[in-house]
């Protein structure tokens, strides 16, 4: 099955085209471009450069956020406007799951942390598990201080992934048992997306299109 991933939540927008053999296509965008001028020639660029149709695709996955609240209505509307015209399904993934699962091999505790603006972060906690990860807290919004008193009181070590980890870096790194992760990791992105979403689909665990919107903690 080929899906398309669409992950419009936070600054840096992106897709992807895949299927259980791996990614295939992907355009990634950080700044420039609006959401709506990237989005649709980006889709359209994949299928083109893979020699791919939009009648090919067998699912599509989109990434609902937390994060900016004109991105995530951009990207989840494009999902359900696709997937409705191609009659093909649709799944929504947070984009804090997305962001822990590029760090899934980690033997620490994993918080992916994003910006949410206002001097906030949006975040949550996961372990490694078999085939990925699991979300261990319920995803939530508040000051970086308060999630670094959090952090402090846990007995684990703690790796923090995402452009709010680094935005507030000095917050964390006065944690000894905290470690700041790469920028690499900085955004949660379409390709993993497509890869946490075929699980979904092979299980037929569909989001239905009336119910499917964006995840705001605000």
């Amino acid at each position: 099955m080929l899906v398309l991933g669409i992950e419009t939540s936070t600054p840096q927008a992106s897709v992807a085209i895949g299927s259980e053999q791996g990614v295939i296509a992907s355009a990634v965008v950080s700044r420039g471009a609006t959401y709506n001028d990237f989005l649709m020639p980006a889709i359209a660029f994949c299928l083109e450069q893979t020699g791919l149709g939009f009648r090919n695709l067998g699912g599509i996955a989109v990434g609902i956020g937390p994060g900016l609240f004109t991105g995530m209505r951009v990207g989840v509307a494009a999902g359900k406007a696709l997937a409705q015209t191609l009659s093909v399904p649709i799944v929504g993934m947070p984009s804090l799951d997305l962001v822990a699962y590029e760090v899934r091999y980690s033997p620490k505790t994993i918080c992916s942390v994003l910006d949410a603006r206002r001097n906030e972060v949006f975040h949550a906690f996961y372990r490694s598990s078999p085939g990925g990860i699991q979300r261990m807290t319920e995803y939530r919004v508040e000051r970086p201080e308060r999630l670094a008193v959090g952090i402090d009181s846990r007995p684990e070590e703690v790796l923090l992934v995402g452009n709010g980890a680094l935005l507030y870096k000095e917050v964390f790194e006065e944690i000894s048992v905290a470690e700041v992760g790469p920028m690499s990791h900085s955004f949660p992105e379409a390709k993993a997306l497509v890869e946490l979403s075929l699980s979904r689909m092979f299980r037929e665990d569909f989001d239905s299109l009336y119910h499917l919107k964006p995840l705001y903690l605000r």
